[in-house]
């Protein structure tokens, strides 16, 4: 891992610094232009498409009529699962649908004297779920996705992932997915998204992915909406000197084995642990069995930031608004007020992230590349629509017609002004 002391000097110009904080573009310059030809020949070619570029990417043979694996595979699947394996995808499912649980948003109206005015919350017909696959199976990626959706109450929730596995597809059975399509990349999600004379078109994509399906869902925005621009898995650490060491390299590669283009960043203010932490993670990288792509994530993005202290510790990581921050330190509490940006903060050196991901409820889906300035995690908020509602009786029309009036003469709009003043000769 890459050593950088930010203890001198203007560190806010540092170029590693300035390199991490604009991850997101630099990848996005690499891959764009092959994402539009990929969503082109979707939207040009329809299901052939799909199966071309599935034979090319994913070396799968498909026809129109198996790009759709069965429900009874699904229930299968689920049939099949060891009991250990069983046990607890139902109890992460319990416990993911019991926090979403509390998001759900209600309709409302207030009423004063002659005029109605709410806001009417209804679910999404469609929603389409973007599951990772190929390089590991992410059943947790179906629950985080799914759940929230059927918390929400949308009618159809359609699924699509590169070669899903058992794990995956029994998820999808206890979630309540309502379909399967075994496409991924950004083909998967221009064929959801523009629709295909097999895959239905949705009105919502979630889910995260790599860097293709990332910009796809950038692209395709406005023809339907996303939920946010999640590319590969990263994490930052802040720790100080009571940290264990083994403890952070292990969270370090944990995110690392994600993807080639994933990110591992620790900011501590202490020269023993940069020193253990970056020797560390090379002696665990050679035990692992992902540990080419491990590899190459921390030679690429891998970096050790020394800091002058914890307020300069929080500092870096609000610039560079991880997805995942984990504080490891003497009284992690005392820095959550000064932590801004994050997409998910881990409190304490006993909450890995990965726990986060599987099994204590909050969804895993979360902003990266930076976007955690502006972005929230999935939820049951992102599967719902919002309708004004507006009622005004004769009693009401007569309390604000002449404010209104007033300011469509502000604004030069005449026919504004016209619309209203017809109404008050009756």
């Amino acid at each position: 891992m890459k050593v950088v002391d930010l203890r001198k000097g203007s560190w806010k110009y540092d170029e590693r610094l300035k390199y991490l904080a604009r991850r997101g573009e630099v990848l996005e310059e690499e891959y764009e232009s092959k994402v539009k030809e990929i969503i082109h020949l979707v939207r040009e070619r329809g299901d052939e498409a799909l199966i071309d570029l599935t034979r090319e990417f994913d070396g799968l043979e498909l026809t129109p009529e198996t790009l759709e694996i069965p429900f009874e595979a699904l229930e299968r699947a689920y049939e099949e699962l060891e009991d250990d394996v069983r046990e607890a995808l139902e109890i992460a499912e319990e416990r993911i649908r019991s926090f979403h649980e509390r998001q759900i948003e209600r309709s409302f109206f207030t009423e004063e004297k002659g005029i109605v005015l709410g806001q009417k919350v209804v679910p999404l017909e469609r929603v389409g779920i973007y599951v990772p696959g190929g390089k590991a199976s992410y059943p947790s990626t179906v629950l985080m996705n799914a759940v929230p959706a059927s918390v929400a109450g949308v009618e159809e929730i359609i699924m699509v992932s590169p070669k899903p596995g058992k794990y995956t597809l029994a998820a999808a059975y206890v979630a309540g997915v309502s379909r399967v399509f075994q496409v991924g990349g950004a083909q998967a999600v221009a064929g959801i998204a523009l629709g295909t004379d097999t895959i239905p078109k949705v009105d919502k994509i979630v889910g995260p992915g790599n860097i293709y399906v990332a910009l796809a869902k950038k692209v395709l925005y406005g023809t339907v909406d996303i939920d946010m621009i999640a590319g590969p898995s990263e994490v930052l650490v802040i720790a100080d000197s009571t940290a264990d060491t083994t403890w952070i390299s292990a969270d370090l590669l944990s995110q690392a084995e994600h993807d080639e283009l994933a990110a591992s960043i620790l900011v501590t203010d202490s020269d023993r642990v940069a020193k253990e932490v970056q020797s560390r993670v090379v002696e665990l990288l050679d035990g692992l069995e992902r540990s080419d792509i491990a590899r190459k994530s921390i030679e690429r993005f891998g970096t050790i930031f020394l800091v002058e202290n914890m307020n300069h510790a929080c500092e870096v990581a609000n610039l560079l608004a991880p997805e995942h921050l984990e504080v490891i330190t003497e009284d992690p509490f005392a820095l959550l007020p000064s932590l801004r940006n994050a997409g998910a903060l881990f409190l304490g050196k006993y909450t890995t992230e990965p726990l986060g991901d599987y099994i204590l409820g909050p969804n895993h889906t979360l902003p990266t590349g930076g976007t955690a300035r502006f972005f929230s995690p999935l939820g049951v908020y992102d599967f719902v629509k919002k309708s004004s509602v507006l009622y005004v009786s004769k009693e009401g029309f007569d309390k604000v017609s002449d404010l209104a009036m007033t300011l469509a003469r502000a604004e030069g709009l005449q026919a504004h002004e016209l619309a209203v003043k017809v109404r008050k000769v009756k």
